[in-house]
């Protein structure tokens, strides 16, 4: 009689590691949470402001995964603008912000694996104004040096 467990092993061992990369993040995440805690009230207002924004986002992102704005990055490379957008620290800032809080990441990594997320972005992308603002301001230099 063959052994039929030796086949269940591969998919055990893909649950085992998506929990411990799960373990990973949170441990990472936590981590981050409580370097910002142990910084006093005035170094995380400093931090902040530097940072371009409030004290609450800035609580908010360190609670996030590193990797949470990465859509951010294959998004601004899908539409063409990443360099414009890295020209303009304020509203890279503000993309990375919006971008980590979105609750539409299922619907964009989806759109990406599709191939439709520049094309469809602004139905469901918290950063849509600004990255149409981003890709008419391409438009008109793209004119300009034509």
């Amino acid at each position: 009689m063959a052994d039929t467990s030796s086949h269940l092993y591969p998919r055990v061992e893909v649950v085992l590691d998506a929990i411990a990369d799960w373990i990973a993040r949170y441990r990472k995440a936590h981590a981050t949470r409580r370097e910002l805690a142990m910084c006093d009230k005035d170094e995380v207002s400093r931090i902040a402001q530097e940072l371009g924004m409030s004290v609450q986002d800035l609580a908010t992102l360190s609670s996030k995964s590193p990797k949470s704005a990465a859509l951010l990055e294959q998004m601004l490379t899908a539409l063409g603008v990443d360099a414009e957008a890295h020209k303009e620290v304020a509203v890279l800032h503000d993309l990375q912000r919006l971008c980590v809080s979105c609750g539409a990441k299922q619907r964009c990594m989806h759109e990406f694996d599709i191939g439709g997320a520049a094309k469809h972005f602004r139905e469901y992308c918290p950063n849509a104004y600004t990255l149409d603002a981003l890709l008419s301001k391409k438009h008109r230099e793209g004119e300009i040096e034509q």
